[in-house]
């Protein structure tokens, strides 16, 4: 009897350990506030990109990009991004940044980009409302009157 208490304590104790390591392992999203705060530190902004800002990008030097973003509390902050443009960065709804602020920019090394759904813009069909996407090719496009 006391074996099996000894094996049910050891695989509580294991599953608590399992949860705890997930818990740390999920990403957590950092305000640029919080970044500034803990300079050097890695960790993952979410944001717009600040279309007032310039972006700057040569494409002879393609290992450097530059760029403005604002997070939620409305904080802005200069990313340096040492790797090629990503694509629609300028038509992306938000950014994912990863990295750690150095001097007075954020030092990027990896950026997610979440991009307009193309499922956001509804039509109207006879008295329904879908996304454009689900119309039938027939609702889509005007008929042709020749």
């Amino acid at each position: 009897m006391k074996k099996i208490q000894i094996v049910l304590l050891v695989l509580i104790a294991a599953s608590i350990a399992v949860l705890i390591s997930f818990l740390k392992a999920s990403p957590t999203y950092d305000t640029v506030a919080i970044a500034r705060s803990k300079p050097g530190t890695p960790v993952s902004l979410i944001g717009k990109l600040d279309k007032s800002q310039p972006v700057e990008y040569d494409y002879k030097n393609p290992n450097y990009l530059s760029f403005t973003i604002i997070d939620s509390l409305g904080s802005s902050v200069k990313v340096v991004y040492h790797n090629p443009k990503p694509d629609n960065l300028e038509h992306s709804e938000r950014l994912v940044l990863k990295g750690a602020i150095k001097d007075d920019y954020f030092e990027c090394k990896e950026i997610l980009m979440k991009c307009p759904s193309k499922y956001k813009d509804e039509m109207k069909v006879g008295d329904k409302s879908l996304p454009a996407a689900m119309a039938s090719p027939s609702e889509k496009m005007p008929q042709s009157k020749y």
